[in-house]
């Protein structure tokens, strides 16, 4: 049994969530600010790849990342990168996908946070990057870690925008989802099934992790209550 699609999938979940992770919760500390016209302008936007198709996201991706592409074209020219049909292209397909899960989860602990905190940090003298980093992202950790995990989980499964944008070519682009697919379209419905299982299993351990942070803020908000 070959690991490689196991080993792409989790290369390309970790990369794309480091980079939704920071994307995603700044994007959300801003926008929560913004007025609620804009914010819901924005949110529209930013929210549309969790809505759309993965294969309509991985239609988009290919009309702005592909060959003969602006960008893809640009790249291409410039540093002699491919960005459509290669193992980092499912970084960006899975990143675009699992992007709106960070984004609404990290926007939804901002808004919940008692901003007397930060008033009163202020009051004190406190820079707003501190105030940030030490009071704002501890208070608000339980759903910023949840939005992550999620997101890792979204980015391991996904497959639409991956398949049309990274392909499927065993030992350089292939995943465990792209791999399922053609397994069972070749017929070897037995290899198939087992990367099925190795999927499951991932997705069980994630989901036990998201459910412990939840019973872990549900805990921490009970005990600020008494």
């Amino acid at each position: 049994m070959d690991w490689y699609p196991l080993y792409n999938s989790l290369r390309i979940a970790l990369i794309s969530s480091v980079i939704v992770f920071f994307t995603g919760i700044f994007s959300a500390y801003y926008i929560a600010r913004l007025n609620r016209v804009v914010k819901g302008i924005l949110d529209v936007i930013l929210t549309l790849p969790m809505v759309l198709p993965p294969t309509v996201v991985g239609y988009f991706l290919l009309l702005l990342l592909g060959a003969r592409r602006p960008v893809g074209l640009w790249f291409q020219e410039q540093f002699g990168v491919k960005l459509a049909m290669t193992w980092y292209s499912g970084v960006f397909a899975a990143a675009v996908v699992a992007f709106p899960l960070m984004y609404r989860t990290a926007r939804g602990a901002f808004e919940s946070f008692d901003e007397t905190l930060a008033y009163s940090a202020q009051t004190l003298g406190l820079s707003n990057t501190y105030i940030f980093w030490r009071i704002r992202m501890p208070a608000c950790r339980q759903g910023i870690l949840a939005g992550a995990v999620l997101a890792f989980a979204r980015a391991l499964g996904e497959y639409g925008a991956t398949s049309m944008l990274a392909g499927y070519t065993p030992g350089k682009t292939a995943t465990i989802s792209t791999t399922v697919y053609q397994l069972w379209r070749t017929d070897n419905e037995a290899l198939a099934f087992k990367w099925v299982m190795v999927n499951m299993a991932i997705s069980a351990v994630v989901l036990l992790i998201v459910n412990m942070l939840e019973r872990s803020g549900k805990a921490r908000q009970k005990e600020r209550r008494k």
